[in-house]
């Protein structure tokens, strides 16, 4: 009963959020780094053709200001009124008369723009989840100014590979590695800190891996994609094998510990260049942001890839909203 009427609760915010949004513009954020503003005020159709810059990687609804969640743990302010606006001659929304985010955003060097994020007084919080396999729940602390604030204290020679906007505690948190292994747990497991603390152990790691990916989602219609290759190709044109798998397939594991194998390495393979969970249903692209196809759905969790044809370089969602 208690579930039930957790679900309920959400369905009604959800509901009053979408009232509150109905006059707001998207804000959207592309694999390729472009952000620019969408003002079409209905939530579009999952279809159409595919189009350069149409992966989404992340996106808001907000008429004032909202935040970049950055690869060195901050916050970045920016105001709705600064972006381009992106055309809408078309119900798929894609990037192409975007702007890069490192441009508008003035970011350090090596700092990357992950997601973005309301600064509202509904804004629940953030997940985070660095290459070190460490984890934290940041509590919505909003400092005065418009400079930017640290939500996480990393160590040295940490970086923070997936930063997401909680819509409320009842979401799994996913981790992938570089060698094939996927653990999700629930956020209740994370205890929230301050903007000040350094988070907990996330994920146990082998020797040599790193995380390639870490988000938030739910266990009803997300998708689990990993893209496998070769270490000593990383940065060449070799495109390795794809795999697509529900992440229901995945068997819930606790904190901390070390997850299950996701894609077994076909001969010569021995690194997940890239790994992504997020709902159905899934796009690539290139680094240009150019459309490239992904194979069919694959039932077994540990199974191996299909051979790629291109080298991807980042995967996204059609659906708004859903980073």
């Amino acid at each position: 009963m208690v579930a039930r009427l957790g679900e309920i609760e959400v369905a009604l915010r959800g509901d009053a959020e979408q009232a509150l949004n109905g006059d707001r513009p998207w804000v959207l954020l592309s694999s390729a780094g472009l952000i620019g503003r969408w003002e079409n005020f209905e939530v579009p159709p999952q279809a159409g053709p595919r189009t350069t810059h149409d992966v989404i990687v992340s996106a808001v609804r907000s008429a004032d200001v909202f935040g970049v969640l950055t690869s060195r743990g901050r916050v970045v302010r920016a105001r709705v009124a600064d972006l381009p606006v992106v055309a809408v001659d078309q119900v798929v929304p894609n990037l192409q008369g975007g702007q890069r985010a490192t441009d508008l955003l003035g970011l350090e060097a090596g700092e990357h723009a992950l997601s973005l994020t309301t600064l509202n007084a509904r804004t629940f919080g953030w997940a985070l989840g660095t290459r070190k396999g460490v984890v934290k729940r940041t509590n919505p602390e909003l400092p005065r100014g418009d400079e930017p604030f640290e939500i996480i204290r990393l160590e040295d020679g940490d970086e923070v590979v997936g930063a997401v906007e909680l819509p409320h505690e009842r979401r799994q948190l996913v981790f992938i590695t570089s060698d094939g292994q996927l653990l999700h747990y629930p956020a209740t497991s994370v205890r929230p800190q301050g903007r000040s603390g350094g988070g907990m152990a996330g994920i146990k790691l082998d020797q040599d891996a790193r995380v390639v990916f870490f988000g938030s989602g739910s266990l009803t219609g997300d998708l689990v994609v990993s893209n496998a290759g070769r270490k000593s190709a990383r940065d060449s044109d070799f495109a390795g094998s794809l795999k697509i798998t529900p992440l229901s397939a995945f068997p819930e594991k606790g904190r901390a510990t070390g997850g299950v194998r996701c894609h077994r390495f076909l001969k010569g393979e021995d690194v997940l260049y890239l790994a992504w969970s997020g709902p159905a249903p899934a796009i690539a692209a290139t680094k240009t942001g150019s459309p490239s196809n992904l194979p069919a759905p694959e039932p077994r969790r540990d199974g191996s890839g299909t051979p790629a044809t291109l080298r991807i370089a980042a995967v996204g969602s059609r659906v708004l909203g859903s980073s």
